[in-house]
């Protein structure tokens, strides 16, 4: 068993809340928050470490990345081999980690063994909740196969972002069991089309309401849920009624397909980093006019559907969805979000409203006796100035991932 650790001064933001304290006491031992208080007298063997009044926050949890997207062409990832994916991951997982999220949702792609590096600590990165593949349909949006091209290339091994392609109830119920079979937390399921494939129309619907109905069935039997990416007003309304609980983008979201997804209980995870950073090199990665045509349509829409979604009531969680280089642009959402949602609000969508997405109510998200030990020193007051955390590098003096002090600012050892 460890030394208990001591953390005197702290200002600890209260995700549920969205106040601050004033500063306070936080006493942990195993990974694990034993108390919050204004004043802790602690064991006698405590390691003890003066915050300095410094603002405290959980630890972030970014609701939809792809740890194994090395690289932004994904039919290219499909050739890579799976050793070196995996490799190249390591630094995507610990660039996220040292950026403040110490737990990510993976949107289709990482798997089992991953998930397991990190666990025995031969990775150093966020905890990780898996998909395993996405479930497409044939043309569907993770259906990466040129027009022309019958045959899948992959030497990736099923990792990166090969889908498992399935059409009819039969083999969408199949494809969610192996994904299931296959240690995945939650299951992903491409309900309309995207930015990024070549043969779909990103206001078309993807899989009939049998298909979506039957991919939801099987993963409530496995006490999990579904995600879903979709953009369209009608391909978000389809999802939801068929019992998605998560809907990945959301760019043109309409108040019709809000109020579904509010009577519905859905989430929303907005991804706006994705689109700036594809619409700064779209052209450069050499994407088809078509896929920019798509761009241009959902990249200015993203801001305007969290408002709706905000307006009704829907709770939004925190998402980026970036490929490739553009990992290191992660930070970048907390900006973008910033003209529709309160600095307090983007902070409760990577903290409290994140947990409840992964069903870790009370165990992520928050500092509160039980919760895990993910917490981030502030050197500043992001509840007042959210761009602080646009800048990981300098405004974050500690991250600690359970228990462990994964960046310690000298200032505060």
């Amino acid at each position: 068993m460890s030394r208990p650790l001591l953390l005197r001064n702290a200002r600890i933001f209260d995700s549920l809340s969205g106040k601050l304290s004033l500063a306070s006491d936080v006493l942990l031992r195993d990974e694990r928050i034993v108390e919050v208080s204004p004043r802790i007298e602690g064991p006698e063997d405590a390691l003890v470490t003066d915050l300095g009044n410094r603002v405290v926050l959980p630890g972030f949890i970014d609701c939809h990345v792809h740890v194994n997207a090395v690289h932004h062409d994904v039919w290219q990832l499909s050739m890579t081999p799976p050793s070196l994916i995996t490799a190249q991951a390591r630094q995507v997982l610990e660039g996220m980690l040292m950026r403040g999220f110490t737990t990510v949702r993976d949107a289709a792609g990482a798997d089992y063994g991953i998930q397991l590096a990190i666990e025995r600590g031969y990775f150093r990165g966020p905890r990780l909740f898996i998909a395993n593949a996405p479930l497409s349909q044939t043309g569907g949006h993770a259906d990466i196969r040129p027009r022309g091209v019958k045959e899948f290339i992959c030497s990736c091994a099923g990792i990166g972002l090969f889908p498992a392609l399935a059409d009819g109830v039969p083999e969408v119920r199949k494809a969610v069991r192996e994904q299931l079979r296959n240690g995945a937390n939650q299951i992903k399921i491409m309900a309309g089309g995207g930015v990024a494939s070549p043969t779909d129309p990103i206001d078309g619907t993807q899989y009939s309401l049998d298909e979506l109905s039957a991919a939801c069935e099987e993963a409530a039997a496995a006490n999990t849920y579904v995600m879903a990416h979709a953009y369209s007003p009608q391909s978000i309304t389809r999802a939801v009624r068929c019992g998605v609980r998560t809907i990945e983008h959301g760019n043109l979201l309409d108040e019709a397909a809000a109020r579904a997804m509010r009577e519905e209980g859905a989430f929303l995870v907005p991804t706006l980093a994705t689109y700036f950073a594809l619409g700064d090199e779209g052209v450069r990665l050499g994407w088809s006019a078509e896929m920019l045509g798509k761009l241009d349509r959902v990249k200015g829409a993203g801001q305007r559907a969290i408002a709706i979604a905000k307006a009704e009531g829907i709770p939004v969680a925190f998402g980026s969805d970036l490929l490739g280089h553009m990992h290191a642009q992660q930070a970048n959402e907390w900006r973008l979000r910033a003209p529709v949602q309160s600095a307090v609000e983007i902070l409760q969508s990577a903290t409290s409203v994140a947990a409840r997405v992964l069903r870790q109510e009370g165990k992520l998200g928050v500092i509160a006796a039980g919760a895990s030990a993910d917490l981030l020193v502030v050197d500043g007051d992001p509840t007042k100035e959210i761009e602080l955390l646009c800048h990981p590098e300098r405004t974050l003096i500690g991250i600690m991932k359970g228990g462990v002090w994964e960046k310690l600012n000298n200032s505060l050892s």
